[in-house]
């Protein structure tokens, strides 16, 4: 154990108690879980994926999060992982903040659609010329950007302050007990204080739910697996809590981002199906919608279908929705120690979407006359590539 750090103090159910010095320990973890350098380990491990796909001639990519790693780093990754490609879209899609590649610009934006009273994400991807001068709908990013990042801030003074009924139902729902409860916010309240001590040199990709996650993470070796895991289960709850309550009125209407968006020839997706596919109904004037994602798998076929009945029933000379398929990678996750990861997000790969390729899915897809290839070349034109 590191000499800077203090010997948790037991409690009778086994829960460390926790001081309120912050200490060395506590600085130089902060300062790890901040920081958007990467090691030459990590580089050989973000250029070095374990699987390859020679088989894979074709590559959409227009859902995925570069985050702090490179995008050099992202397309050797890309390279070695599909060594035959012929065509692709690759296109990077971070949080509420453009980036670009190989010509192309790219956003996943947070806005709120008051038809079902919810926070809905919008893909949004530009020739990258096009957005140059798009000054009002990037003052719109960035009052999104900062917004969303808020919410970090009301997951610690839920904890800190505290709120009383969201800790109480964090608890009902983990099983948590006072002394969990009590390690925790005794943490949290370290975490606000070196957040606020270091204001200045924390890259804005770093202000988010997970650094609170990571922090807890990087203590496994001080207080052992049991107690952080039971942290971690509390901490995930209070989460849950705290993004359903956080209010909507401050997200733009999707109407707003679609407009703005389209005056600069973008081309438009909406992500997530599972969470929120009821979208179908309002009838935005979007180019297509995200059929699957590893985290929404549920409803690809009824997707397809819904998505192809609408396109008959529009007639031939109307724009047809397109298909999409989304990894929903986020390459960040990739740099973490192996013990840290959120093992689900880690095994996603940029341009990875085996459904494409499913038996079941494949055929609904034919019947509706789309597949990878079409909908690169498609949305390619669509947005002036």
């Amino acid at each position: 154990m590191d000499q800077q750090t203090p010997l948790p103090i037991q409690t009778s159910a086994g829960v460390p108690v926790v001081g309120d010095e912050i200490t060395e320990a506590d600085e130089a973890i902060f300062r790890q879980i901040i920081s958007v350098g990467l090691t030459s380990g990590q580089i050989s491990e973000i250029v070095s994926p374990p699987v390859s796909y020679p088989r894979q001639r074709h590559v959409l990519a227009v859902h995925w999060h570069p985050e702090y790693v490179p995008m050099e780093l992202v397309i050797r990754r890309l390279g070695v992982m599909f060594p035959s490609l012929e065509t692709s879209l690759i296109i990077p899609t971070q949080h509420n903040e453009i980036m670009c590649h190989c010509g192309y610009a790219g956003v996943e934006v947070d806005c709120y659609s008051k038809g079902f009273n919810q926070k809905v994400q919008l893909l949004l991807h530009f020739r990258q010329e096009k957005i140059v001068n798009a000054h009002i709908l990037k003052n719109m990013l960035r009052h999104t950007y900062q917004y969303r990042s808020s919410q970090l801030l009301d997951f610690i003074h839920t904890l800190v302050t505290p709120n009383e009924h969201r800790l109480r139902l964090a608890a009902r729902n983990t099983g948590a007990g006072s002394d969990i409860i009590a390690f925790v916010r005794a943490i949290v309240k370290k975490v606000g204080t070196l957040l606020d001590r270091h204001e200045t040199e924390i890259p804005g990709i770093m202000i988010r739910n997970k650094l609170l996650r990571n922090f807890f993470d990087r203590l496994r070796p001080v207080y052992g697996d049991t107690v952080i895991d039971r942290a971690q289960a509390f901490l995930q709850a209070v989460k849950v809590i705290v993004k359903a309550d956080f209010s909507l009125k401050h997200f733009y209407r999707a109407s707003e981002i679609i407009e703005e968006a389209r005056l600069h020839g973008a081309g438009i997706v909406v992500p997530h199906p599972e969470q929120y596919w009821p979208i179908l109904l309002a009838d935005y004037d979007v180019d297509g919608y995200e059929v699957w994602n590893p985290q929404s798998r549920r409803y690809t076929e009824f997707l397809i279908s819904v998505l192809d009945k609408k396109n008959r029933c529009a007639g031939p000379s109307a724009r047809r929705l397109m298909i999409f398929m989304g990894d929903d990678t986020h390459m960040g996750e990739k740099t973490l120690p192996a013990n840290e990861r959120n093992r689900e997000k880690a095994e996603r790969e940029v341009g990875y979407q085996p459904a494409w390729e499913d038996l079941n899915i494949h055929n609904a897809l034919v019947a509706a006359g789309w597949n990878r290839q079409s909908v690169i070349r498609e949305y390619a034109l669509r947005i002036g590539g």
